[in-house]
Order: C-alpha cells, then structure tokens, then sequence
C-alpha cells in the first residue's frame, strides 16, 4: 500500500511539474520565443511622484524583459517639475527609444507633459489632440509673467513663431524660474531636432497647439490614429539612443502593458492631495481621541499611522508650510476651546484659521495638486457645527438650575416619615436620603414639606 501511495504521489507531481513548465512557456517573454514587443506604459493624469515612480519601474521591467522601445502614452494636464524631471532624465538614459505618444483623441500634453513630449525619440499625438501651456508655477503660487514694454509689441497668437517681446516686468525670482524652464526645453529641442522657437513660445507665452499644427510646425514627427499606426510610422527611422544612432523596426510587433506596481499604487493613492489632507486630519483627531480617553489604543494607533503616512505623502507635494502652520494653529484653538470653554473667540478664530490654512495647504496652481474645496467646505461646515453645539451646552448650562450644594436643597421638598410638633424636629426623605427636618408647624406623617435652609445636617422645612 506505501509502494502504491509513493507511486501515486509521483506521478500527481510530474503532471503538476510538466503543467508548470507548460504555463511558464506559455507566458514567458515573447523575445524568449524569438518575437520582439514594445512596452507600453501610460501616464494619465497629473505628473507626481507615483507617476515617476511607476514610469521608473515601468521602463526598467520592459527593459529587462528585452523589449526593443517604450511607447509612453501621455494624456496629462502638467504637475511637478521634479516629477517631470525625474521621468525625463529615465527617459534620456534608456537603453531603448521612447515614443512619446499624446493619446486618446481629447488628451492633452498640457505643462509638464509638453517637455516630456519633447524629451522622446519619437514625438507623435493622436487626432484631436493639444500640446503647450507649458508656462511654469512657482511653489507660492502662479508666476507672473515678464511684462511687454509699453508700446512693444504684445504676445504672437498661440500657433505663431513670434516670441513676445519681453521687459523689466516681474521680480528676479519669476525671471530665473522662467528662464530655466526656456533653456531646460530648448536643450531638449536642440537634442531632439525639434521646434525650438515654438518650445520656447510655449513656456513664454502659454502657446498651444493642436496635433495636425504640430506636426506642421516640427514640433512632434507625425500625427498617429492608434499605436500599431504609430509603429508603422515610427518603422524605418534612425534616433539617437545615447551615443548609438538606432534604425526602429517597429512595424508590425506585439504591444505589451506595464501595469503600475503596488509601491506605485500605494503613491498614487496617498499622494492625492485630498487623501493626504484627509489622513493628516484622521491622525490629529486619533491622537487626541487618545489623549482624551487614554487607554482606549485603536485611536492612538490608527491616528499615529494615519498621520505619519499624511506626512510622508506631504513631503512628496508642494506643500506650503504657511498653510500647515495656520493649520495646527486651528485645531489648536478648537481644542483649547473645548478644553476652556469661551464665549467662542477662541473657536471662531480656530475655525478660520483652519480653512485658510487648508486653502493654503496645497499650491493650487499645480495642475492637478489641490485639495478639493469641497472637503474643506464639509469639515469647516462640520467644525462650525460643533463649536455651534459646544456654544449652546455651556449657555444652557449656565442658564440651568443648580443640582448640587445648598442651593439645589432649596428647590426640593421633603417627605415626612413621622408626624412633627410645632417647633420640634422628626426623620424626612429627600431623595431616598434620611434627613433630621425642624418644622415651626405641626405636620402629620407623610407630609411634604419644602426646604427653606440647612443648618449642618439639619433642614429646615415649612409646609408646601
């Protein structure tokens, strides 16, 4: 009988060994077969640290896995420049070629997405597409831009090559950030054999263009409807893979998706700003439940990982530290309220200071990176409520009858257990208690009697 177990249990593991071996080759890499792919990763959205990342993976899986060009798919509206240029500087030290490729119809390389569009081998878009507005933000809000001279001449039309006339407007911050970016684009414009002229145009003057001008104006190479057209287009042209000049043979290879990673997810989840704000919140109110009722754990718990992730997250965006500050400075003066309750001074002034700073958190002229106001609106509008609430108890309060020391005695009435003479003393009942009660009137057992005064442990009484 062992024999025949031992025998079974052989064969069981050769079928599963020999299917395992046939699912491996079934999915392992087509190079591995012989058939060359294209990796494609998509960037929708704004541009942030998790798209960063996942671009980073992304390239660095399909590179392993022996994919002969990227296909990055682009449909953005802008986002951090360092994001931006993180994903541009992987993108320039690729082994392989990237096409860069602005699509579905309706998608848009606004910002950011218009230097990574410069930065690829190849630069195409699909029908129905735009590129440009690639004007700069400071972290303190919108830049301005350089002022023309009276009487110069004004900005060119989005589409034009004119590149407007610039003065003595805007402070030396504004110039050397706007600057960079002219010459960081024009670098790549250079590098890449593009439209430099209109480059700069984009980041001067806001200019745009739609897919058909751009390829008109050699600001990308051709106009693709789908990416198998685009490989077709692409086949057959020489690009400059760092110092090798690279022949693209393109037409007709099979196309696989690079899903985002669970690092790239979890970043891209928590570095939503609304998510972030949110977790920083649920932290702060966790500790404080747990200061609050100590011993209780799941509160601190909960809070000290809500908040320490709200953190991290923070660290990631362009944060502005004055909003932050007037944000604690709120919560603190919610707290001290609540702990020293005021006529509500100090509540009202936590209230504002908390929604200017939650407005102020986030440099909302970051495409994409701004705490919804909505949210802010519902937690400012709960806030109100409950410093309205914590109002009204302490005035009610106020307003109440006394339920404890001689004052609250003297709304009370007694119950006689034994008959009182005139002027004599006998046991009553107040409130389940036993009291010695003085009467200056004779009551029969069972009277009630109100109380007039204490002396020690002894009322004194007069009938109801």
């Amino acid at each position: 009988m062992a024999r025949w177990l031992w025998l079974g249990w052989f064969v069981v593991c050769c079928t599963l060994s020999t299917r395992a071996a046939a699912t491996v080759a079934a999915t392992a890499p087509d190079h591995a077969q012989g058939t060359a792919v294209v990796a494609q990763i998509a960037l929708d959205g704004p541009i942030g640290p998790a798209a960063a990342e996942y671009f980073d993976d992304a390239s660095r899986r399909a590179v392993a896995d022996g994919a002969v060009a990227i296909v990055l798919r682009l449909d953005t509206p802008g986002g951090l420049s360092d994001s931006m240029r993180q994903i541009i500087a992987r993108m320039l030290a690729s082994e392989v070629p990237v096409l860069v490729y602005v699509a579905p119809g309706g998608a848009r390389a606004a910002s950011a997405g218009t230097y990574i569009l410069y930065a690829g081998q190849i630069a195409a878009m699909a029908p129905a597409t735009h590129v440009g507005a690639a004007t700069p933000v400071s972290l303190g809000g919108g830049t301005p831009l350089p002022l023309p001279k009276t009487g110069a001449r004004q900005p060119a039309a989005a589409g034009s090559s004119a590149a407007p006339a610039v003065g003595d407007g805007g402070d030396a911050e504004s110039h050397k950030v706007l600057n960079d970016a002219i010459a960081y684009i024009r670098s790549l414009a250079q590098l890449r054999g593009r439209n430099a002229a209109w480059a700069e145009q984009a980041v001067r003057g806001a200019a745009t263009l739609t897919a058909s001008e751009a390829a008109q104006r050699h600001v990308i190479d051709f106009v693709a409807n789908d990416v198998p057209d685009l490989l077709a287009r692409a086949d057959g042209r020489q690009v400059q893979v760092g110092d090798r000049t690279v022949t693209l043979r393109l037409k007709g290879l099979s196309v696989r998706d690079y899903a985002p990673n669970a690092r790239a997810r979890f970043l891209a989840i928590i570095t939503n700003p609304t998510i972030a704000y949110l977790l920083l919140l649920a932290g702060i109110g966790g500790l404080l439940l747990e200061a609050t009722h100590p011993g209780a754990m799941l509160p601190g718990i909960a809070g000290g990982i809500s908040l320490l992730v709200g953190l991290y997250a923070l660290q990631l965006l362009p944060v502005n530290y004055a909003g932050l500050a007037l944000m604690a400075l709120g919560l603190g003066l919610l707290v001290a309220e609540a702990a020293n309750p005021t006529v509500g001074a100090l509540g009202i002034g936590g209230v504002i200071s908390f929604v200017l700073g939650s407005v102020m958190l986030m440099n909302t002229a970051v495409p994409g990176y701004a705490v919804n106001l909505g949210v802010i609106a519902g937690i400012a509008v709960c806030a109100a409520g409950l410093l309205g609430l914590l109002l009204w108890l302490v005035f009610r309060a106020r307003r109440s009858r006394r339920v404890t020391g001689d004052p609250a005695m003297l709304s009370e009435t007694a119950q006689l257990l034994e008959p009182v003479a005139a002027g004599g003393e006998a046991w009553a009942l107040v409130h389940g208690e036993r009291w010695r009660v003085h009467c200056e009137t004779a009551l029969p057992a069972g009277a009630r009697a109100r109380i007039v005064r204490r002396q020690g442990l002894l009322l004194w009484v007069a009938p109801e």
